[in-house]
């Protein structure tokens, strides 16, 4: 074959490849234009580090008609911008800015994953006012984690609440009647008080929730699950005393962030944010 026409193939081939990644990676996303998922934040050759805020509740999507965008992270966004940050050359190094107090184990879980099996650079957290429960447990996921002397964190633990209207209902003179094919299909139903049973189902997935959450963290920051455990009454701490029980790594604001990626990592950080 002409080496000419053997080159040109070869690009053609090259060029259908990477198309192929990059609407992999818009479907895998669920990615669009109009979503705002087609762009890369992190294009400007100047930046060396992707900066990911990690700001407000943490769901696994959130619906832009319903919620206000400004304080919710998705796990799903997240995981995008892991993807673009690790694939986009510039980039030696990530850097999440947290403030949240926490959101959807789901949704951490989703996170963490992400950071450990997509993100090959270093990633650094910096907990900024709060990085409670699942917003900590992201957290943990890092290479590094700073926070400020003031800074809340830990809450290691799972919630669940409900209400129960029945007797407001009674007195109200209403009443209730439900009709399902299951025995618990209506568990959690305000109108209802919850039965025996129930709060045994609810229990136990709490507590299968609570010992992955701990697992993860024990294994994210080198530490025995039963160190772990013996914080995750779902208490939280300030950043001195983080640190001082292992939560944390290092007490520091953003600046001192950039010293310890300049001194570590051998490179001068420009973070660009998403």
């Amino acid at each position: 074959m002409h080496t000419g026409l053997k080159a040109f193939l070869i690009a053609l081939v090259v060029i259908a490849a990477g198309i192929t990644i990059y609407n992999e990676v818009q479907y895998y996303f669920g990615g669009s234009a109009e979503s705002g998922y087609a762009e890369n934040p992190f294009a400007d050759s100047e930046c060396t580090v992707a900066g990911i805020n990690i700001h407000g509740d943490i769901y696994t999507y959130y619906d832009v008609e319903s919620m206000s965008v400004d304080d919710v992270i998705s796990s799903e966004y997240v995981q995008y911008l892991l993807e673009v940050a690790e694939y986009t050359p510039h980039i030696e190094a990530i850097l999440l800015e947290i403030d949240s107090y926490g959101g959807m184990p789901v949704a951490a879980h989703e996170i963490v994953s992400a950071i450990n099996h997509t993100v090959s650079v270093p990633v650094i957290a910096q907990i900024r006012g709060a990085g409670l429960s699942a917003a900590y447990w992201v957290a943990s996921a890092a290479d590094v984690v700073f926070a400020s002397e003031l800074s809340d964190v830990g809450a290691i633990g799972v919630t669940q609440s409900y209400t129960d209207q029945s007797t407001a209902n009674r007195q109200s003179g209403i009443t209730f009647n439900s009709l399902s094919t299951g025995k618990f299909k209506d568990i959690l139903n305000p109108e209802k008080p919850l039965t025996y049973e129930e709060r045994r189902i609810l229990e136990r997935d709490l507590a299968i929730t609570h010992d992955v959450f701990v697992r993860s963290v024990a294994e994210n920051r080198g530490m025995s699950v039963g160190e772990v455990q013996a914080l995750s009454d779902g208490s939280s701490m300030l950043g001195s005393l983080a640190k001082e029980k292992g939560l944390i790594d290092e007490i520091g604001d953003y600046y001192d962030v950039l010293s310890y990626i300049k001194e570590n990592y051998g490179f001068d950080p420009i973070v660009c944010y998403r």
